[in-house]
């Protein structure tokens, strides 16, 4: 499996990020062939279906250290793995509702040494706790999706854009937009892919950031 697209977009790297991200591939290799997070015909453009697709929100905002960033909907640890990576001064706190996802999503972190990944089996609305951002990968409808977890954002922001969710989904998704856009209080910005990776699989990708 190729990291060079990595490489290619993440050139200032260090040599233990690039240890970590070449790793990568094996473990989720490893652990799939026991638990199925991820689909196995996807397994052979993992590097550009899951980890460069996560890797679009550090395009965005390259997250400050001691940023609080909560993945809602892990799954297999996408996108919170690769930015956990490649932000090891920030803190992600991965969540899912399935076990076993949050089994690999442990021994995935623990095996890269991750110190800054906690990983919890919780139901996202359940989360008791703040955070400046949360990103997730098209877990469900984005109104429903805003309506658990908004009020969860920290008020006070630091970073490069206002604190928020940032939510990687497909283009076509206006009427989510036009309903999320009818919430008190939210704002909704829309920042499309291929601005980032010119590859064709983000052609109609994009990440919608709603603060």
């Amino acid at each position: 499996m190729d990291t060079d697209l990595i490489f290619h977009y993440f050139p200032e790297l260090s040599n233990k990020q690039q240890e970590q991200f070449q790793q990568l591939g094996s473990l989720y290799q490893e652990w799939n062939s026991q638990i199925n997070v991820i689909s196995r015909k996807d397994m052979d453009q993992f590097y550009l279906h899951h980890v460069l697709h996560a890797l679009a929100i550090a395009k965005l905002v390259p997250f400050k250290a001691f940023t609080e960033i909560m993945d809602a909907g892990t799954g297999g640890g996408f996108p919170g793995i690769p930015l956990a990576i490649l932000f090891p001064e920030a803190h992600f706190y991965l969540v899912d509702s399935i076990g076993k996802k949050i089994k690999v999503v442990k021994e995935v972190a623990a095996s890269l040494g991750l110190k800054n990944v906690e990983a919890e089996q919780i139901r996202m609305e359940q989360v008791n706790r703040t955070f400046d951002f949360i990103v997730s990968r098209a877990v469900t409808d984005l109104e429903a999706f805003t309506r658990w977890i908004f009020y969860k954002i920290h008020h006070q922001s630091f970073n490069r854009i206002p604190n928020g969710i940032l939510y990687l989904k497909g283009m076509e998704i206006q009427d989510e937009i036009r309903r999320v856009k009818l919430l008190k209080r939210t704002k909704v910005s829309t920042y499309p892919i291929q601005g980032y990776f010119t590859e064709e699989y983000f052609r109609s990708k994009q990440i919608v950031h709603v603060y």
